[in-house]
């Protein structure tokens, strides 16, 4: 949505295609605290609306579809929605990347029903419960910690025997009283009947299989890259995430990057706003050129 305001505030023609809602991430955020200009704090869903009347003020236009594929070949671009087609001179490709999953046995049945991706969003429902965190980097720590607000004991399940975290939070979690670590140890199956109720766990170690009993579990094990509809058009790294300049410029010309989709080091609101000005201005100049 930063792209679409500078876009649009520079007199381009600015569509946002949006699968869901405009926001993406910031719409599972309760409160946003690090955010600059917000000193006590902004829900998720407001920030993303104000950021899109703002938008919308400078001639943004929205199609709510499905993109299914793109065709980068030519000087117009092809966009293959399940709306029809877009062709355009410039793409800004800023579609994020969604949680990764554990791929085990009853994930998926009880998603909803106790399996969660997102701590903020369903750390409530809750209270005084038994909960488990599966992850070990600063995210899962973090939000471990974050969730003892409401839960009676969370269990953090880690597949290793130290945390990836940074130290400090790592330090703030092992001296929680609330918290307690599952170390070398993996999901196997989540079971419960119409709601979660058991971890099925593995010691990578022993090979020991065990159970935990838990009402829910967070599962934080990092995110993956929203590209499927790309195709192999444009230059990734190891990871499946977009190579770009500092100028949000990809391998091809006149395709642009913004936000967590891109290779970067920090994955945060700020960095995405960041990343969205600059591809609009590159886009701006690249138009400009053509001309």
């Amino acid at each position: 949505m930063t792209a679409a305001i500078y876009a649009a505030r520079a007199r381009l023609e600015t569509l946002l295609i949006e699968k869901l809602f405009p926001g993406g991430q910031l719409m599972i955020s309760d409160h946003i605290e690090n955010y600059p200009g917000y000193a006590s704090g902004v829900s998720g869903p407001e920030l993303s609306a104000q950021m899109r009347e703002q938008a919308e003020k400078f001639g943004m236009e929205t199609l709510l579809a499905q993109v299914e594929s793109v065709d980068f070949s030519g000087t117009e671009r092809v966009i293959v929605t399940s709306e029809g087609e877009s062709r355009t001179r410039t793409v800004i490709i800023a579609t994020g990347a969604s949680a990764r999953k554990l791929n085990v046995p009853g994930e998926q049945a009880l998603q909803g029903r106790g399996v969660s991706y997102c701590a903020t969003c369903d750390g409530a429902f809750f209270k005084d419960k038994d909960l488990a965190v599966v992850g070990g980097g600063d995210t899962a720590v973090e939000d471990s910690i974050f969730l003892t607000r409401y839960a009676r004991k969370v269990s953090i399940v880690h597949r290793r025997d130290a945390f990836r975290a940074a130290r400090i939070i790592q330090e703030r979690a092992l001296n929680n009283p609330k918290i307690e670590v599952v170390w070398n140890t993996v999901v196997e199956k989540i079971e419960g009947n119409h709601a979660v109720q058991n971890l099925r766990i593995r010691n990578v170690v022993s090979d020991e299989i065990s159970d935990l009993p838990v009402d829910g579990v967070f599962v934080l094990i990092g995110a993956e890259p929203n590209l499927a509809f790309l195709g192999g058009q444009v230059a990734v790294d190891e990871s499946g995430y977009i190579i770009a300049d500092e100028n949000m410029r990809t391998s091809v010309p006149g395709v642009f990057v913004a936000g967590d989709i891109r290779q970067k080091s920090l994955r945060q609101i700020v960095t995405a706003c960041a990343d969205g000005a600059i591809a609009a201005m590159s886009a701006e100049k690249y138009i400009e050129a053509m001309k």
